[in-house]
C-alpha cells in the first residue's frame, strides 16, 4: 500500500489558498488514476481524520485537522491502513520554491512548514517523500524568473492564507499537471 497526503485547511473560506495546494494535487491526481467517484466511508473518515480515497493499492487522503495539526491524521492513517514510511508521499505548499515549480524529494525541506513540522513530530522522523508545490510569487526581486509577480510581499504565515489570483492559477493548473504526471507512475505504478 501507498499513501499519498495532501495537506491543506478544511473548510469553504481556505479552499483557494496557497496552503490548500497540498489538497489541490490530491484532488488531481484521484481523477487521473480513476474516473469513477468512491463512495464516502464517514465512518472511516471521522476517525482519521481525513477524507480518503482508496484505488487499488493506493490511499489518497486529505486530512480535515488543520495544517498546523497534520501529524495526528497521518500517524492514524499509516497505521490504520498498515503503510510503510518508504510508501508515505505528502504532497505540500512550499515558500522556498517559486510558483509554477516543485521538487520531489525524501526527507528535505522545506526551512518552515508547521503541517510538516508537526508530521516529522508524530512520526519521530523527517525520512518520507516530501512533494513540494511552489507558492511564492511575492515581489520583490520577481520570485518567478522573468515572469512578472502578482502579489505584494507579504509576511509568510499571513501569505499561504491568501488565495491564488486568476493568473496564478495558470501557473498552477501546469505544475499540477507536471506533479500527477510525475507521481501517478510512482505511487499508482509499479515504481
Amino acid at each position: 500500500m501507498k499513501l499519498v497526503v495532501g495537506l491543506g485547511n478544511p473548510g469553504e473560506k481556505y479552499l483557494n489558498t496557497r496552503h490548500n495546494v497540498g489538497f489541490m494535487v490530491v484532488d488531481a491526481l484521484a481523477s487521473q488514476i480513476s474516473n469513477k467517484i468512491p463512495s464516502p466511508n464517514y465512518k472511516l473518515n471521522k476517525k482519521l481524520q481525513s477524507l480518503i480515497t482508496i484505488h487499488q493499492s493506493l490511499i489518497l487522503a486529505k486530512p480535515q485537522t488543520y495544517m498546523n495539526e497534520s501529524g495526528g491524521a497521518v500517524k492514524k492513517l499509516l497505521v490504520h491502513f498498515k503503510v510503510k514510511l518508504p510508501n508515505l508521499w505528502v504532497i505540500h505548499d512550499d515558500l522556498d520554491i517559486p510558483l509554477g515549480s516543485y521538487k520531489i524529494q525524501k526527507g528535505i525541506g522545506p526551512k518552515l512548514h508547521y503541517g510538516i513540522k508537526s508530521i516529522e513530530e508524530e512520526l519521530g522522523t523527517k525520512s518520507f517523500w516530501r512533494v513540494r508545490i511552489g507558492v511564492d510569487n511575492r515581489d520583490p526581486n520577481n520570485r518567478i524568473q522573468g515572469e512578472p509577480s502578482f502579489a505584494k510581499a507579504t509576511e509568510g504565515k499571513e501569505y499561504v492564507l491568501q488565495d491564488f489570483t486568476e493568473v496564478e492559477q495558470t501557473f498552477l493548473e501546469r505544475v499540477t499537471e507536471k506533479v500527477v504526471g510525475g507521481l501517478t507512475d510512482r505511487v499508482a505504478g509499479s515504481k
